[in-house]
């Protein structure tokens, strides 16, 4: 069976608390097997007979609704998307180290659907002296050249500029869920 990592939106922040024993009991309950949690902001591994993320995303957020008591958006990736996404926002983040403060960083927005062509636009407006953005397919990689606090942007602006949900992880995380993904067997 394939293997999995969803990355849920809005867990364990903002009031929305779940132990990661108890999210791994409801992946459990919904029929995925090998669960695993991955850091307690709402990154759960696992397999599942569905060949298509989309679908087990959409599947989950409905599943989950009742057992959390609110709508937590789902963004499903396959072992093989997470390293590479992992790799592509290590490489982001040494190319842009000269420019960075020590507290600056790379981190990824994980989406549904790629830009819309009207979306890369309003991206591009949320360019500033300490932001900047580039894109590939479902991720949006936002480069902070300071602390995060300093800057105007933050998830929420994006998703009310740009019409669309996300949630954002950052690259220390990704490449550590990438190395435990490595370390911890691929196919069953």
């Amino acid at each position: 069976m394939p293997r999995y990592v969803a990355f849920l939106r809005a867990i364990n922040v903002g009031g929305r608390f779940v132990k990661m024993a108890e999210l791994a009991g409801h992946f459990h309950a919904l029929g995925h097997t090998d669960v695993d949690t991955f850091i307690a902001s709402g990154n759960v591994i696992f397999r599942s007979r569905s060949r298509s993320a989309t679908a087990l995303a959409r599947l989950i957020e409905d599943g989950l609704a009742p057992l959390l008591g609110y709508r937590s958006e789902t963004f499903v990736r396959s072992e093989d998307e997470v390293r590479a996404l992992a790799q592509r926002a290590s490489a982001q983040q040494t190319a842009y180290r000269a420019s960075v403060a020590p507290q600056g960083g790379v981190n990824v927005a994980l989406m549904t659907l790629p830009l819309s062509p009207a979306q890369a636009v309003a991206l591009a407006a949320l360019r500033s002296e300490l932001d900047d953005f580039s894109h590939s397919g479902t991720e949006v990689y936002w480069m902070c050249k300071s602390k995060q606090s300093d800057s105007k942007f933050s998830n929420a602006v994006f998703e009310r500029k740009l019409a669309t949900k996300a949630t954002f992880r950052r690259t220390s995380m990704l490449e550590r869920l990438a190395g435990r993904l490595r370390a911890q067997p691929g196919e069953a």
